[in-house]
């Protein structure tokens, strides 16, 4: 009886420790993009200094890496943007995007104006 709790209870933190993700708090209520989906890059940048992220929320970058900005976060999140690292730095692993500091990029190219204002979702601050 004993050995039956005992792997019970070792199955359930198991599958608590494995869950695929959290929801995270919500950086800005808002977003400027190119489009309703944000799925056009707004501009491009490069890093002018590495950066590790506190969560994951945010992406890590490496200085001179090229960012693709998909979103501009509005109002107490303005100070953060959304984009997609671009190099070698990602090895076989897919970019993904996440959020980082406008700080640590400069703008390079822009490429399509970011006017349209988007309500941010859970789902903008899920981390896997």
């Amino acid at each position: 009886m004993a050995f039956r709790l005992f792997l019970s209870l070792s199955v359930m933190l198991f599958l608590t420790a494995c869950k695929a993700g959290k929801q995270m708090p919500k950086l800005s209520n808002k977003k400027l993009c190119a489009d309703s989906e944000c799925s056009h890059p707004i501009l491009i940048a490069r890093a002018l200094q590495d950066y590790y992220p506190g969560d994951c929320r945010f992406i890590p970058i490496q200085q001179g890496q090229i960012v693709y900005v998909y979103a501009m976060l509005k109002d107490r999140g303005n100070l953060f943007w959304a984009g997609s690292v671009q190099n070698t730095y990602y090895g076989e692993q897919e970019a993904r995007i996440g959020h980082f500091p406008s700080s640590v990029v400069e703008e390079t190219h822009a490429l399509m104006p970011a006017t349209t204002e988007v309500k941010t979702t859970n789902w903008d601050f899920y981390c896997n």
